[in-house]
């Protein structure tokens, strides 16, 4: 059973992820239940690209990471553990603070955000 009271902490864990990339990247959202990133307006797409987001739901907190749905390359290399936090393509599902999955999902956050910044534009 999940406990809801924990969905701030786990938000603000997954919130921290994304937000070194806000540098480069255009904050969409930035409240207290959900914080979202674009790529700035892409010559080549003629478009802001969504990056990633994380967001309190009713019954865990998602963690959206684009670069994974248009390099599905990327995911390749993920543990099991992570890969049972899946939802769809590009969404992990959390409860509670898992910290080496944390770790984990920051490092493919950072391989994400180099390929999403190299073939963007």
């Amino acid at each position: 059973m999940s406990d809801p009271t924990e969905f701030p902490i786990v938000f603000e864990k997954l919130k921290a992820i994304l937000k070194p990339y806000a540098k480069e990247l255009v904050i969409k959202v930035d409240t207290s239940d959900a914080f979202s990133l674009d790529g700035s307006h892409s010559k080549k797409w003629k478009k802001e690209l969504f990056f990633g987001a994380a967001q309190i739901k009713k019954n865990y907190v998602s963690f959206y990471l684009m670069p994974v749905y248009m390099y599905p390359d990327l995911l390749k290399k993920i543990s099991p553990e992570l890969k049972k936090h899946m939802q769809g393509k590009s969404c992990f599902n959390f409860k509670t603070v898992e910290k080496s999955l944390f770790k984990e999902l920051s490092q493919l956050t950072k391989q994400g955000f180099e390929r999403f910044m190299n073939e963007y534009s």
